[in-house]
């Protein structure tokens, strides 16, 4: 199944109101740590339920240059780009 780059950030964005607290906006520009309350358990929670939806693997180390959900879609992209 072919995601394009809007699919991509509505079904993570879909993906992260199981994760965020209750009642945030998640819009692309939200930063996962500080307005999300997205903490590391979470973040490799997510990863994995990305990894399986998008038939990707995400390198554990990127992530580390992720703040933003558009930040996480442009990852998501990228890998699936390259594949």
């Amino acid at each position: 199944m072919a995601h394009d780059y809007n699919n991509i950030l509505q079904n993570l964005c879909h993906h992260l109101e199981h994760f965020a607290s209750s009642g945030v906006e998640i819009v692309p520009e939200s930063e996962l740590i500080d307005q999300l309350a997205i903490d590391s358990v979470k973040l490799l929670n997510l990863i994995m339920e990305i990894e399986d939806e998008f038939d990707i693997s995400v390198p554990i180390n990127i992530l580390a240059d992720v703040r933003t959900v558009r930040d996480l879609a442009d990852l998501i992209h990228k890998i699936k780009s390259a594949s």
